[in-house]
């Protein structure tokens, strides 16, 4: 078995192809638009900004593994036909700038068929990859023994460039030889094999097994999906996907998990922090070193492990506000002797959290999103509290949703916790830019107007 390689570099498929596409623009418009007075860094700036916010409303970085050539070459031909037209438009903004046609016909074209070519390339070589060397694979298991679920572990056999294994049903229906055992025992197998995708034929599930089996996957970061029955109706939050001619039903988890998404967030939250970083912290970080300094021996900043995206530990980064001391894993209580003068300051106005957007430079977390906890309290609360794992499937934020309702600061009874994890649940689930927007300008005005549990 060879379940160890499982999935190595997927997560790097994406990011390498979205480089490269922007090499392939950045590269060619130099080319073509050379004397055309044209200030680059603006045009280029511009370029990728619009780029970023096509690709995310027409999908055009939505491909998986089955993913048909047909519906590739139709995103594409959506992302260039904006993008031409986007591209037009810049420069009548850009009045000194000369438009040319030829040269924004070349650039097009030619930007075209090298993406074109690069993402077939890619595609294709990934399918071939799977078949030779059987990495890059899924483990999937069915519950199930339905018509369906034997036609879709079929193609999972036959279909090697898709890029599964399959290791057996599941059903409290049906036994024999086929069958590793009743849907009770499923989550035991899941966690020893390794199992990445669960596919649900809802005929043979119980409503109470489909509410437990949803809850699992959430706790342990895997993927359940839907085999449709004719007979079967399916609510909106159901995504269809189509593997040749079969068809599959994905729970949609939320719209942070979009790989668009991800990558638009990510460009925002690069550029928030590097603002405040060059406009904010340059000048403010001396000052608070130096008062930091004056008043109590140790070093400006104070770093901490902390649990972030699944679950991976991060070092999170403050202004020292404490006294140096022994019990960093004590949340800060009001009147907490081991907090300075300075330090209260900076934790009333929130300016000791300012070094975290160097975490948020780096990717470690972001502007907006749950706050990183301490161990302690993932231990605590991990199993204790409803869906409390499922705030680490996204990157941990400087400012959260539950911070600007008032739920931050000290946990002083399990109710707190509780509201405070409703909020970044809330968040994760319905998670939209203006929200985000709508949260650091809360933010901003509970800096200013103060807050009770700040301290």
């Amino acid at each position: 078995m060879v379940a160890s390689q499982k999935g190595r570099y997927s997560k790097f498929i994406r990011p390498i192809s979205v480089s490269v596409d922007l090499l392939v623009l950045f590269f060619l418009s130099l080319f073509f638009y050379q004397g055309l007075n044209i200030d680059f860094v603006i045009f280029e700036s511009y370029q990728i900004l619009f780029w970023f916010l096509i690709a995310f409303f027409v999908g055009f970085y939505e491909v998986y593994r089955f993913t048909t050539p047909v519906e590739i070459l139709s995103k594409i031909l959506k992302q260039f036909a904006v993008f031409t037209l986007v591209l037009i438009a810049y420069f009548p903004l850009a009045k000194e700038s000369i438009f040319s046609g030829k040269a924004t016909a070349f650039f097009t074209t030619s930007s075209f068929l090298v993406i074109v070519f690069i993402k077939y390339l890619l595609f294709y070589y990934l399918k071939k990859y799977r078949i030779v060397t059987g990495s890059n694979f899924r483990n999937a298991v069915i519950i199930g023994y339905t018509e369906e679920a034997k036609n879709l572990k079929n193609l999972f056999e036959n279909r090697n460039d898709f890029g599964y294994r399959f290791f057996g049903y599941f059903s409290d229906k049906q036994a024999n030889e086929n069958i590793k055992g009743k849907v009770s025992d499923i989550k035991a197998f899941v966690l020893e094999n390794k199992i990445d995708e669960i596919y649900c034929s809802l005929n043979e599930i119980s409503n109470d097994q489909l509410k437990d089996l949803v809850e699992f996957v959430d706790e342990n970061n895997k993927s359940i999906k839907f085999i449709p029955d004719s007979n079967q109706l399916f609510s909106k939050n159901l995504r269809i996907d189509y593997y040749e001619m079969f068809p599959v039903l994905s729970l949609q988890r939320t719209m942070l998990h979009d790989p668009v998404t991800k990558t638009f967030k990510r460009v925002f939250d690069f550029l928030f922090s590097l603002f405040v970083i060059i406009f904010i912290l340059s000048w403010m970080a001396p000052i608070l070193a130096i008062l930091i300094k004056l008043e109590s021996k140790g070093p400006v900043f104070f770093k901490q492990g902390r649990p972030g995206l699944d679950e991976e530990e991060f070092y999170c980064y403050k202004f020292r506000s404490m006294q140096i001391n022994k019990t960093t894993e004590k949340e800060a209580s009001k009147n907490d002797p081991r907090v300075t003068r300075i330090g209260r300051f900076m934790r009333k106005t929130s300016l000791d959290e300012l070094p975290q957007f160097f975490n948020v430079l780096f990717g470690d977390m972001s502007v907006v999103g749950p706050r990183p906890h301490l161990w302690s309290q993932n231990k605590t609360y991990g199993n204790r509290i409803k869906k409390y794992m499922v705030r680490h499937y996204v990157k941990p934020g400087i400012t959260g949703l539950a911070q600007v309702r008032g739920f931050r600061g000290e946990i002083e009874t399990e109710e707190d916790m509780i509201n405070r994890i409703k909020f970044d649940v809330f968040y994760i689930e319905n998670w939209s830019f203006a929200m985000d927007i709508k949260i650091i300008v809360q933010t901003v005005v509970n800096i200013f107007k103060g807050e009770d549990k700040a301290y």
